[in-house]
């Protein structure tokens, strides 16, 4: 059966299309590229896919045409600008960076210019700062001492919940 002027789609699918392209439809009707092989280059009125329903399974199936992958791809996946922000601030761990950066600020402008010299903070770790030392010499140095020095310096800076120890180590 032949639907409109020569088009090899049946009068009942032309029929639901011009239904769903009625003002009344829930979703405003947009202009897609006709499916099916045997009829491409015609434009019509058809509404996104939602779920893959069994009449729509059976549509693909008759056609020999399975257009739900192809129609995914090209639907729109906007998300919140905020929302795509704070993810990849979390999976970067700025939070983290930030409070590393303020450290090292801190233990440039505290401690002693000979020390900082030879030792920077590295990372911080359930309340322990890591600090990195040029040699052993100065290591032994901070660690024999300056390490009190130190600790009550950036306590008293950050608070002693935030830095409870350090460990100084060559590297």
């Amino acid at each position: 059966m032949v639907g409109r002027a020569g088009s090899p789609l049946p009068a009942a699918m032309w029929r639901a299309m011009r239904r769903r392209a009625r003002s009344d439809a829930p979703y405003p009707p947009q202009i897609y590229l006709c499916p099916s092989v045997s009829i491409c280059g015609y434009f019509f009125s058809v509404p996104p896919p939602r779920k893959t329903s069994a009449r729509q399974k059976v549509l693909a199936q008759w056609r020999g045409v399975d257009l739900a992958p192809i129609e995914a791809a090209k639907a729109v996946r906007a998300r919140d600008a905020g929302k795509v922000v704070s993810k990849v601030l979390s999976d970067l761990k700025m939070d983290s960076r930030r409070a590393d950066i303020e450290i090292v600020k801190v233990w440039n402008s505290l401690i002693d210019p000979n020390i900082t010299a030879h030792a920077q903070p590295h990372n911080l770790h359930k309340g322990t700062l890591f600090v990195n030392v040029d040699s052993s010499a100065w290591l032994s140095e901070i660690v024999r001492y300056r390490r009190k020095e130190i600790l009550d310096r950036l306590q008293h800076s950050f608070g002693e919940n935030l830095i409870q120890k350090i460990s100084f180590r060559v590297g």
